[in-house]
């Protein structure tokens, strides 16, 4: 005897609970065609010529992942120290042509000049020698030349400052050589020392004395600062 059953009854199990369901509802499911694939259409071809592409490289823009190339800053030249208002440090521009004067530019190899420098009255090639003179004679000179020669002096300045440095560098060698000779208990390094930077000096004043290049590349940075730092006084 088959069992009876509702037409509540919705076990997935049952064969006819489809049928049944759309009889009490009074619908019924009709199958939904297939539909039919559309052919992809493709695009016409145009008459462009093949382009290769090693004639696009030269309108494409530089690649995001190249790096610029690195050009250094333009550096200002030691021979440019004290430039006046007509020249702008830090570029290789030539200085503008001197007013006839007493004025002059520092120029690397030039000879020895008797002119005298403008402020202190006395020739150029002395007053180039005198902040090397050693045991701190050069120190005052250098620091009252910077004090008082006006910028377009810049041969002069330039030779103050360097001196100035000089100076101050040995100063700071000697006190590390007293305090590493009290420490030690041995003074000779700080002789050998103070005896190193006098034939220093006498060679840099012999140097300046002929007319001849002198420039200590190490105090480039404390030669310029002095120079820009100390203005002469109106």
């Amino acid at each position: 005897m088959p069992e009876k059953r509702s037409k509540y009854d919705t076990d997935p199990l049952d064969p006819d609970f489809v049928r049944r369901t759309d009889e009490a509802m009074g619908q019924r499911t009709a199958p939904t065609p297939p539909e039919r694939p559309q052919p992809f259409a493709r695009p016409p071809l145009t008459e462009e010529p093949t382009r290769r592409f090693d004639e696009q490289t030269a309108e494409s823009y530089p690649s995001v992942f190249v790096p610029p190339a690195y050009q250094p800053p333009a550096r200002q030249p030691f021979t440019s120290f004290g430039a006046g208002t007509g020249q702008t440090p830090g570029t290789d521009a030539p200085p503008p042509p001197q007013q006839p004067g007493p004025a002059s530019p520092y120029v690397p190899g030039a000879g020895p000049s008797r002119r005298a420098v403008q402020r202190l009255g006395i020739p150029e090639n002395i007053a180039n020698v005198l902040p090397y003179i050693p045991f701190y004679v050069g120190l005052v000179a250098a620091l009252f030349e910077l004090a008082v020669v006006p910028r377009n002096e810049t041969r002069t300045r330039f030779h103050a400052a360097q001196g100035l440095a000089l100076h101050i560098a040995v100063v700071v060698g000697s006190i590390l050589f007293k305090v590493v000779g009290g420490i030690t208990g041995s003074g000779f390094g700080g002789k050998l020392f103070s005896l190193a930077a006098t034939i220093f000096f006498v060679v840099s004043m012999v140097r300046v004395w002929q007319g001849r290049p002198h420039h200590i590349a190490p105090l480039d940075d404390a030669t310029r600062w002095l120079n820009e730092k100390i203005s002469p006084m109106r």
